[in-house]
């Protein structure tokens, strides 16, 4: 089932509890099964982690175990938190090829890539992935065991209002400080807010709410620049010790250096849309939606 809830339960606590166990299923699954490709599977069950929080956090004003229940999922996910990091400059570095490739000769940054191939493989034969994958699922089952049993305190829009309206302020502001001085850290901080608002907007998307869905997909979309951004900006230090030439090496420097320009460009001016209403009002165009749907149920 998709990542939402559904007007049609009975309460937003059964669908809370729905949610996260399909989830904590997948990830199983993926840790559990992981096939020829263990990248993959990291992926897979990292992101169902992420998706988790986002869940617990849209409910945190009325679920008694908000914060144990998103540290076991934090400290989980941190048993294989480097891994994707390997496939992420591999990704990085195609982006920019196929932005840029034509007009550059591109045998002559092929040792990058063929480095971070290394490093992704080397990672893949390391002899303890076998053993944090079953420590991430292990970790996983127990919060799968406490979650069936998870309930709320309040019900209706008064189960969401405070999580909602605290991570949507919580990424306004972020976005506020890194357009200050576009730090870095600013930036990957922005990005983490800004995903649980589109998580939050995915929960709600059985709505059918117009103004819901722009923002789901504004969302998306702002995640997926700042991400890109962030893979950008952990791609600039592996170049000191890059396997090229001098020229090549400045060259490409230059490259990511004219695409996070580019990228923070279209970032602002979305994030400034996205971003433009005030917490409380946001909160009060989402009671409307989430009301409607409720009463046509």
């Amino acid at each position: 089932m998709a990542y939402t809830l559904k007007s049609t339960e009975p309460d937003l606590a059964q669908g809370m509890r729905r949610v996260a166990i399909e989830q904590l299923d997948r990830a199983l699954s993926a840790l559990d099964s992981p096939g020829e490709d263990p990248h993959e599977s990291v992926h897979e069950a990292r992101k169902c982690c992420k998706k988790l929080r986002g869940l617990l956090r849209l409910f945190r004003g009325a679920f008694p175990g908000y914060a144990d229940e998103n540290a076991a999922l934090r400290d989980a996910a941190r048993h294989l938190s480097g891994l994707r990091d390997k496939t992420a400059m591999i990704e990085c570095y195609d982006r920019l090829m196929e932005r840029y490739g034509a007009a550059l000769e591109r045998s002559a940054f092929a040792p990058l890539r063929a480095g971070f191939t290394r490093d992704r493989k080397a990672a893949v034969e390391a002899g303890d992935l076998g053993d944090r994958m079953a420590a991430m699922a292990d970790a996983l089952r127990t919060v799968r065991g406490r979650a069936e049993g998870w309930t709320l305190t309040e019900e209706g829009f008064d189960a969401i209002e405070y999580g909602l309206i605290k991570s949507y302020a919580r990424a306004r502001d972020a976005m506020e400080a890194a357009a200050d001085d576009r730090d870095a850290e600013a930036m990957h901080e922005w990005r983490k807010r800004v995903k649980y608002h589109w998580y939050h907007m995915r929960l709600l998307s059985d709505a059918q709410s117009e103004p819901l869905a722009a923002r789901e997909a504004a969302a998306d979309r702002l995640s997926d620049l700042l991400g890109d951004h962030h893979d950008l900006v952990e791609l600039g230090p592996r170049l000191e010790s890059a396997p090229l030439g001098d020229v090549p090496t400045r060259v490409f420097r230059g490259l990511v250096g004219e695409e996070k320009a580019r990228l923070e460009d279209e970032i602002f001016v979305l994030g400034a849309t996205l971003f433009s209403r005030k917490p409380k009002k946001l909160g009060k165009d989402v009671a409307r939606a989430v009301t409607t749907w409720y009463a046509a149920a």
